[in-house]
C-alpha cells in the first residue's frame, strides 16, 4: 500500500510505503503520556476498524530487537486488537529519540479531549526534545543563555499548540504533583490554578493534603493553595497548619440566610439578649418543629 506525504520544509511529495506488521510486534512509546481507554469512543472506533480496517497507517520506528515502537497510532492499535485484527498497516520511519518524541506529541495533540495530566507530561517531553535539537555548544556554559533558550522553546511550543509560554510552563508544573492529586485534577475536582500552586509543596506535604481532601471531601481554593505554597517555601508548613488551612470555610461553602432582625426580636423571649443566644434559640425551635412534623407523619402512617 502506497501513501503520499508532504515532506516538512520541502515542496515535493514523499512516497512512503505502508507494510503490514503483526500487532504483537508493536510496542507503546516509552512513557507515552496519552491514555488509551476502553470507553464508548473506543468501542465505536473498534467497530469502524472491524468494518473497514485501518485507513491511516500507524507510524513506527524499528527497535534494536527487531520489534517496533509506535510513534503515532496507539488508539488505532488498541481498536485493531478489539476488532481481532492480527496485523495493521504501518509506515516505518528512521527517527532519533527527540524526533520521535516531537512527532508522538504533535500527533496526539490533535485529539478532541486531552486531560491536564496528558498535556503536562507531553509538554515536558516535547520541551526537553526541542531543547536538545536546538542546543548550541557555545551557550552551554551560560545559565542565562540556557534559560533564554528554554523560554524560546516554550514560546515556540505554545505557538504551535495554541498556548502561551507561561501556560506551557504551568502545565509542566503539574508533573510535580503526586499521582493521587494529579488524578483529582484530571477529574476536575481540583481546578488548574490551585493545582499549579500546590505542585510546589514537598511530596510528604502533598500526601498530607491529599488525605485531608479525602477525609473532608473538600479541595483547596486558589487563595488556600497560594498560602500553602508560601508556608511550604518558608519551611513553616506543618501537618497541623495544613489541617487548619483546609478546615477554613470557603466563601462558596457558606450558607447565607437573610433574616429581618426587627421581626425576630419581636418574637424572641425577653431573656434572649445576645446574637449567640438568638442563634441557639432559633436552632432549638427548628429542631422542635422538625420533631413535631415527624410525629405527625408517623401518626398518618
Amino acid at each position: 500500500m502506497i501513501y503520499l506525504s508532504l515532506l516538512h520544509g520541502k515542496d515535493f511529495l514523499n512516497i512512503e510505503k505502508a507494510i503490514p506488521i503483526p500487532i504483537e510486534k508493536l510496542y507503546d512509546f516509552p512513557n507515552h503520556p496519552f491514555k488509551v481507554v476502553d470507553d464508548k469512543e473506543m468501542e465505536k472506533m473498534a467497530e469502524t476498524v472491524k468494518q473497514g480496517g485501518i485507513i491511516i497507517p500507524l507510524i513506527v520506528r524499528q527497535r534494536a530487537d527487531g520489534n517496533y515502537e509506535i510513534i503515532s497510532g496507539h488508539r488505532r492499535k488498541r481498536a485493531s486488537q478489539l476488532a481481532n485484527l492480527k496485523e495493521v498497516p504501518c509506515i516505518v520511519r528512521n527517527m532519533s529519540d527527540d524526533e520521535a518524541i516531537i512527532k508522538m506529541v504533535d500527533s496526539n495533540m490533535q485529539r478532541e479531549k486531552i486531560l491536564p495530566s496528558e498535556k503536562a507530561f507531553a509538554y515536558k517531553m516535547k520541551l526537553e526534545a526541542e531543547k536538545h535539537q536546538g542546543k548550541r555548544t557555545d551557550l552551554t556554559s551560560s545559565q542565562l543563555a540556557t534559560k533564554l533558550q528554554e523560554d524560546g522553546t516554550a514560546k515556540k511550543i505554545g505557538k504551535e499548540l495554541g498556548e502561551s509560554k507561561d501556560t506551557v510552563y504551568r502545565y509542566i508544573r503539574l508533573t510535580e504533583l503526586i499521582p493521587e492529586l494529579l488524578k483529582l485534577v484530571d477529574e476536575e475536582r481540583i481546578a488548574f490554578s490551585p493545582a499549579v500552586e500546590i505542585s510546589y509543596l514537598k511530596e510528604d506535604e502533598q500526601y498530607v493534603l491529599h488525605n485531608l481532601i479525602k477525609y473532608n471531601d473538600s479541595t483547596p481554593s486558589q487563595s488556600q493553595a497560594k498560602y500553602l505554597k508560601k508556608l511550604s517555601q518558608e519551611g513553616r508548613l506543618t501537618t497541623e497548619k495544613i489541617e487548619e488551612i483546609m478546615g477554613e470555610q470557603k466563601p462558596n461553602q457558606v450558607i447565607k440566610i437573610k433574616i429581618n432582625a426587627e421581626r425576630i426580636k419581636r418574637l424572641l423571649p425577653k431573656e434572649i439578649k445576645t446574637e449567640k443566644e438568638t442563634e441557639e434559640f432559633i436552632i432549638k425551635c427548628v429542631k422542635e418543629h422538625n420533631q413535631r412534623e415527624e410525629k405527625k407523619r408517623e401518626y398518618i402512617r
